[in-house]
């Protein structure tokens, strides 16, 4: 991956980082205004662009889990990127401000109305700050750009939302390099010239789209998979069930996609935990630490509580007579509900064919057991995707992966223990996942009767320590530009498996009667 936002030479820049972060203590709230001498005074641009850089995060120094990771330090990587685009753009001028809400976003505009702004590059660096969409009122071009690893998931559900809205004055660029951020930043120039807001959203989209290289070759590592027919597929949706453990509730749930599901507590989960012999989850624990390439950063006790954790949802999974469990992770572990990350004990679920599921996401959850058993065992994989145009990838980041990418018969392939990756807490595993194969990625909506549907080819794993710890990389069969239009409909989640299950994914949705959305 390219990782110029991270790494480059900070030896020239204007600005040091105590100075910037400084600067950004001192704002009111989160939204003043951060200059420096390679930011220009207004009396000095004389007809230069002047564009309003707008940071949408929580603060510099992240104060919680969250994507990337708690902790992280977001003013170096501010002061890099402020630094390369005056250096790149030298006929702007830039201002540059941090916003984490709505609020902050309207004070910004309201103190730029007599500022002579040009227009906004708003940077999402974390997911869920919503704040593009307040700067995206004042009608000037804006400029929307993703943080990857940090603000992707926001960044592409707002976007998509965008998109669909048809807004007039919204462009995006997703890519990890900085000299395209540069590059599209310069079509601001296009309405300082005269042009019109659609002509720079139109000069975007065409840098945008001739940047993003060609599809590289598709042609995959054998795979003889045969998936099952629609009508046995739809016999062993009806023989699974699902439980959910979203709260401390338990009784009767609604199906979904025909798949039985009932509802479990937290209490139930925490009592079988507790319950789990311990000279079990130590044999356990042995066994991670010899077959792991490598354990970072968790302690022996943490992996004998997760292997505990591990047996307690066999011994959940057994009491209800399912082979598929979901588990509101977070809030369990935050709200001390539970004890131990479950993300060890789904990643030998799904190794040994049944579905462990994170976040309690039951539609998720729901296309990992249908495709499971369409695909005759292989597990699914969920993800938060990550789309980067430079290198025409979409990259499927999780903290819960298989090893087993082909089911539990199929080889095993490298995985390493660390922590969650948000919290830097618990256990959860990095999957180094084999590459050259076809994967098909899903996601049903029960209540539309559709299921969303695209493809790639794995290429690589990224081992960036941002965002959680399993990253592989596919390259798109299709049209990477659709991969942005959909996730305001959708939500973040995928679901990818190992194979190329085209066929039997659409003769599954019409032997129910469900229609499949591509994706790309």
């Amino acid at each position: 991956m390219n990782t110029s936002l991270m790494t480059l030479n900070c030896a020239g820049c204007a600005m040091s980082r105590r100075r910037f972060v400084a600067g950004c203590v001192a704002c009111t709230g989160m939204a003043g205004l951060v200059a420096g001498p390679r930011f220009a005074a207004a009396a000095e641009a004389g007809g230069k662009v002047r564009i309003r850089i707008v940071y949408s995060l929580h603060a510099a120094r992240q104060p919680g889990p969250d994507w990337p990771n708690v902790g992280f330090e977001f003013g170096p990587v501010m002061e890099r990127i402020n630094d390369e685009l005056a250096k790149r753009c030298p006929g702007f001028e830039f201002l540059a401000s941090m916003a984490k809400g709505p609020e902050e976003a309207k004070k910004i505009l309201e103190d730029d109305a007599t500022a002579g702004i040009d227009g906004y590059l708003v940077y999402q660096m974390n997911c869920w700050n919503r704040v593009v969409q307040t700067i995206a009122t004042s009608n000037k071009p804006v400029l929307y750009a993703d943080f990857q690893f940090a603000g992707s998931g926001g960044f592409l559900v707002y976007t998509a939302a965008f998109l669909r809205s048809k807004a007039a004055n919204v462009a995006f660029v997703a890519s990890s390099k900085i000299e395209d951020v540069a590059d599209a930043v310069k079509c601001f120039e296009t309405v300082k010239k005269g042009g019109s807001v659609a002509d720079f959203v139109a000069a975007t989209t065409k840098l945008r789209v001739e940047r993003t290289p060609k599809a590289g070759d598709l042609a995959c590592k054998p795979d003889t998979l045969k998936t099952l027919s629609p009508e046995e597929c739809l016999r062993r949706m009806k023989a699974s069930k699902i439980l959910a453990v979203r709260d401390q509730n338990s009784g009767p749930a609604a199906d979904i996609m025909g798949i039985p599901m009932e509802n479990v507590s937290f209490a139930e989960v925490n009592e079988a935990w507790k319950a789990a012999d311990k000279d079990e989850a130590g044999a356990i624990a042995d066994r991670w630490q010899k077959t792991a390439a490598a354990v970072v950063g968790v302690s022996r006790q943490t992996l004998e509580t997760s292997a505990a954790m591990y047996l307690a949802q066999k011994a959940v999974l057994k009491k209800h007579g399912a082979n598929a469990i979901t588990i509101n992770c977070l809030g369990g572990f935050y709200g001390g509900h539970i004890h131990a990350y479950p993300c060890l004990g789904f990643h030998e679920l799904n190794n040994e064919g049944l579905v462990g599921a994170c976040e309690c996401d039951v539609r998720s959850t729901a296309t990992m057991v249908a495709f499971g058993a369409l695909s005759q065992g292989r597990p699914g994989y969920i993800s938060d995707p990550v789309v980067d145009t430079a290198r025409r990838q979409i990259i499927y980041a999780h903290c819960v992966a298989s090893n087993r990418a082909f089911g539990p018969k199929g080889e095993t392939n490298p995985f390493q223990i660390l922590t969650h990756s948000e919290d830097r807490q618990g256990a959860s595993v990095r999957s180094i996942l084999p590459v050259g194969y076809m994967t098909t990625t899903l996601e049903i909506a029960a209540d539309r009767k559709q299921i969303l549907f695209h493809q790639a080819k794995i290429v690589e794993n990224d081992p960036d320590d941002r965002a959680c710890r399993t990253k592989i990389c596919g390259d798109p069969v299709g049209d990477i530009e659709k991969l942005f239009t959909m996730w305001d409909q959708w939500g973040w989640h995928r679901v990818t498996f190992y194979g190329d299950i085209k066929e039997g994914v659409f003769a599954l949705a019409d032997a129910m009667g469900w229609k499949v959305v591509p994706e790309a």
